[in-house]
């Protein structure tokens, strides 16, 4: 990965002493956590905060609390801290079981199905993984090269059929508009309407995203016009964080956004359907491998829909 000018890039240590210190509210029980000294674990943080350029965690004599330049950098420690973990298993599942099953994920596909369900399920009696992550046109382009044995994307209805690879339905899913908690609009009792809507500036996943790609083409069948983009982001947890910060509404599928404090903003005459599907090659059969991680995951995607 580049790097510029005499930065450096944080490392796995560092983040971790970070999250904890935000998780339990102070050094001492972080170092704890980390099994340091509450000295090393100071430095270590003010290191990354140097790193950032901005503060990270606002001190006091009652603890730590995160800045919010903070709570951007934990969603993605998290995210990032979570691949390594599951990077973890997947070598020691080298060392059991040889070559791996390769799954690609779409960003919301790998948030709402293949998180922490597929991470634990991982043991002795299954053939290791390899995750990669990327937007749900690239995953359907890498599987149908044969650099991955299947993959999860996010399909629109009535999509135009991809060439190179077979699409078996996973679960239905819709990308709504959602506010943070102080938001005006989460008091709303009625849906809000379209003009309204379409003149808020919201946050917004890239344009490459399906969730992206879904709002638009439902805004240009009914004739509307885009709406005003606050931001752009390239992730679900970006879009999650930056809405946080801005006090703003932003789109993202409602399985993505469930467990996390927003309110859905229904609009009046206006939604966004669409649906998670797997995808494997278009020609042969997959392997029993895959047919038996497509059951677990199928298991996972239950699970995220009845949370």
């Amino acid at each position: 990965m580049e790097q510029h000018g005499n930065s450096r890039l944080p490392d796995l240590t560092e983040l971790r002493m970070f999250c904890a210190a935000a998780d339990l509210g102070t050094f001492g029980r972080a170092a704890v956590r980390c099994q340091v000294s509450q000295p090393a674990i100071s430095k270590r943080i003010a290191g990354l905060e140097s790193l950032a350029g901005v503060k990270l965690l606002d001190r006091s004599s009652k603890g730590v609390t995160l800045t919010s330049p903070g709570r951007r950098v934990y969603e993605e420690a998290r995210r990032l801290l979570e691949q390594a973990q599951t990077l973890d298993s997947l070598f020691l599942g080298f060392q059991r079981h040889g070559a791996p099953v390769r799954l690609a994920l779409s960003h919301s596909s790998s948030e709402a199905f293949a998180g922490p369900e597929l991470s634990d399920s991982l043991g002795p009696s299954h053939k290791p993984i390899e995750l990669l992550t990327a937007n749900s046109e690239i995953v359907r382009n890498i599987v149908s090269e044969g650099r991955a044995d299947l993959g999860i994307v996010a399909s629109r209805p009535g999509h135009t059929p991809y060439a190179g690879v077979s699409e078996v339905p996973l679960a239905d899913d819709e990308v709504i508009c959602a506010v943070p908690p102080g938001h005006p609009w989460a008091k709303r009792k009625t849906p809000l309407p379209i003009k309204t809507f379409l003149s808020t500036p919201i946050v917004v996943r890239d344009p490459s995203s399906n969730a992206r790609w879904t709002v638009d083409a439902v805004l240009k069948d009914q004739g509307l016009e885009p709406h005003e983009i606050l931001t752009e982001v390239s992730t679900p947890s970006a879009a999650r964080a930056a809405a946080v910060e801005a006090g703003a509404p932003v789109l993202l599928s409602r399985i993505v956004l469930h467990g996390h404090r927003f309110s859905e903003v229904p609009i009046k005459g206006l939604r966004f359907l669409r649906s998670y599907s797997f995808v494997l090659p278009a020609l042969g059969e997959p392997s029993d491998e895959v047919k038996e991680l497509m059951d677990r995951l199928r298991v996972s995607a239950g699970k995220s829909l009845s949370r």
